[in-house]
C-alpha cells in the first residue's frame, strides 16, 4: 500500500488545523462509541482521523496523479511580503495552486497581493488576513 510522503501529513498542532463538523448516523456514532469504550480507539477524534488516514491511503495513487495533473504544490505553501515584491520586481505574477495550506503573512497588503497574485486555488485551507482575502475574492477559486 502506498501512502503519500510524510511532508503532506505534519503532526498537527494548535492552529495546523481545521476544525470539520460531520453528521453520522446514530448507528454509527455508536458503534464509534463502542470502539472507543473497548480502547480501540482514545476517542471519536481519533477514530474518525485514523479513518480518513486510511482512506487516503487507500486512494494515494488516484491523489498523486491528480496532484500531478493540477500541477498543485503538495503541502505548505507560504507568501510573504519579501516573496510578492520579489515576484513584483521581475515583472511578474503568481498562480498559486495548493493542496494542503497557503498562507499569505500578515504583513502583505490588498495592494500588493492584487500586485503579484494573479490566482489562487487551494484545495485545503487558505490563511490571509481578512482584507487580503476580500482583496482577492474574484481570484480566488
Amino acid at each position: 500500500m502506498n501512502t503519500l510522503p510524510a511532508v503532506t501529513r505534519p503532526p498537527a498542532k494548535a492552529g495546523d488545523s481545521e476544525k470539520i463538523t460531520i453528521n453520522l448516523g446514530f448507528i454509527d456514532l455508536g458503534q464509534i462509541d463502542l470502539l472507543v469504550a473497548e480502547t480501540f480507539y482514545a476517542n471519536r477524534t481519533d477514530f474518525i482521523r485514523t479513518a480518513i488516514r486510511n482512506q487516503l491511503a487507500t486512494h494515494s495513487d488516484a491523489l498523486k496523479q491528480a496532484v500531478a495533473r493540477k500541477l498543485l504544490v503538495l503541502g505548505l505553501q507560504h507568501f510573504g511580503a519579501a516573496d510578492l515584491e520579489a515576484t513584483r520586481a521581475a515583472g511578474q505574477k503568481l498562480q498559486i495552486r495548493v493542496l494542503g495550506l497557503a498562507s499569505i503573512g500578515h504583513e502583505v497588503t490588498p495592494e500588493l497581493a492584487l500586485a503579484t497574485i494573479d490566482s489562487i486555488t487551494v484545495l485545503g485551507s487558505l490563511q490571509a488576513s481578512s482584507a487580503v482575502k476580500a482583496a482577492l475574492a474574484g481570484r480566488i477559486h
